[in-house]
């Protein structure tokens, strides 16, 4: 039976993905912005490690809300925390490197809401029919708007300069997290189900054949390389080429690779693809850091961005699609669908706070390229593991999906049987 999405679904990605054209519009360039008023790899990395302290405080707090109260409205707190973030720096402007934690725990508070109950409602509306699917267009859409906003965003830059530019982009941010506010009032209100367990993020481990003791060190691995990416990356090729066009530039050619790669994902992804398809993907991003050695410039940053972006949906496709399975593994684990947000969300932020933490250490030490390139390639290399410790659970999940497949075609043979002698008869 085919995959398919409906209309809840659908318009989830709706809200999402003008969440992200308003985080592209301007998150590619803040700390570009930041970097100019004081050029400080430190002080770039506690904005990052202030954030991901955020996220963890707003993902374990707010699962009472998410669990027991209106889910909806902690996805819009995320919104409009996001829109206060951009209108702060507005306020503030080039002062905004002496509030650096204010905003990093405003800015990650806002992605916690967010994703926290972003992911919660994913959960509700897919399943592992279609959740390969969904994932696609997460990131066909993701990539759709990192391809187009930051481009925009930096010819808007480099034509109108700093005084004017970066006002202007900020602003239409704010502009877009509000439609994304007024879209949203169409999903639909979730009912509660039960009572938050506190403890239950933390005890989930205790069982002995508990999944979450593969699953959480692979998040975590994930975890460390995407912290840093997710800053780093950006910021070196805007150091490098100086030139914000051209950081939009770079933004625009390795999103739309990323593009074509998470569509043709999201079409052909199975199942049985998964074990394979995250280990190839793993060491292909890994093995992207290899031109970085020869020299770091934009034609060897575009052809590490290229070939992270080609290569990135076969691991990130099903790593996230096998970790949410594992919540759908039995009612219970449904029914605690919130708390197990939380614990995954918590595997993700152990990683991406070591791998900041770890860059912050580096650049107290050495800031040159060589040290650079090198941490890249330690940190690159991470998902590999994440990989390596998922393989028996993912190969586990495929052996389960084989017979309840066979059942539900069997099940549809029947039916479509039974149909036909009903229409022979006279």
């Amino acid at each position: 039976m085919k995959a398919r999405l409906d209309g809840q679904s659908l318009l989830l990605l709706v809200v999402y993905g003008l969440f992200s054209l308003a985080n592209a519009l301007s998150g590619t360039f803040v700390n570009v912005f930041l970097w100019k008023a004081k050029s400080d790899y430190s002080l770039i990395g506690w904005f990052a490690f202030s954030q991901q302290i955020a996220i963890g405080l707003m993902f374990y707090f707010a699962g009472k809300w998410v669990k027991e109260g209106n889910k909806m409205n902690c996805l819009r707190l995320g919104i409009l925390l996001a829109g206060i973030f951009y209108a702060a720096v507005l306020w503030i402007d080039k002062e905004a490197v002496h509030y650096i934690w204010p905003l990093g725990l405003t800015l990650g508070a806002a992605s916690g809401a967010f994703w926290l109950t972003f992911n919660v409602v994913y959960f509700e509306v897919t399943d592992a029919a279609n959740r390969d699917l969904f994932n696609g267009w997460v990131g066909f859409i993701g990539s759709g708007c990192g391809m187009a906003a930051p481009w925009a965003s930096g010819f808007l830059i480099s034509t109108l300069g700093d005084s004017r530019g970066y006002p202007i982009i900020f602003t239409i941010s704010l502009v877009v997290f509000v439609a994304a506010v007024i879209i949203s009032f169409w999903l639909h209100k979730r009912p509660p189900e039960g009572h938050y367990c506190w403890s239950l993020p933390f005890t989930s481990l205790r069982p002995p054949l508990s999944p979450w003791r593969v699953a959480l060190p692979a998040l975590a691995s994930q975890g460390l390389r995407d912290g840093v990416f997710a800053f780093l990356v950006g910021l070196i090729v805007y150091i490098v080429t100086t030139n914000e066009l051209k950081l939009g530039n770079y933004t625009l050619i390795t999103s739309a690779v990323a593009l074509a790669s998470f569509y043709v994902a999201g079409r052909f992804f199975k199942v049985s693809y998964r074990a394979k398809g995250m280990l190839l993907g793993a060491m292909a991003m890994a093995l992207a850091v290899v031109p970085l050695f020869f020299q770091i410039k934009y034609g060897t940053l575009l052809a590490f961005g290229i070939m992270i972006s080609l290569f990135s949906p076969l691991f990130t496709v099903p790593m996230t699609s096998s970790t949410f399975d594992i919540m759908g593994i039995d009612k219970e684990s449904v029914s605690q669908r919130v708390e197990l947000t939380v614990l995954r969300e918590f595997g993700l932020l152990i990683g991406r706070m070591a791998g900041i933490a770890a860059f912050i250490a580096l650049v107290q030490w050495r800031t040159n390229n060589t040290a650079i390139v090198v941490f890249l390639t330690v940190i690159g290399a991470a998902p590999v593991l994440s990989a390596w410790f998922m393989q028996p659970l993912v190969k586990n999940q495929y052996a389960k999906r084989v017979p309840e497949a066979m059942g539900d075609a069997a099940e549809e043979a029947g039916e479509a049987k039974m149909k036909h002698k009903l229409k022979e008869q006279p």
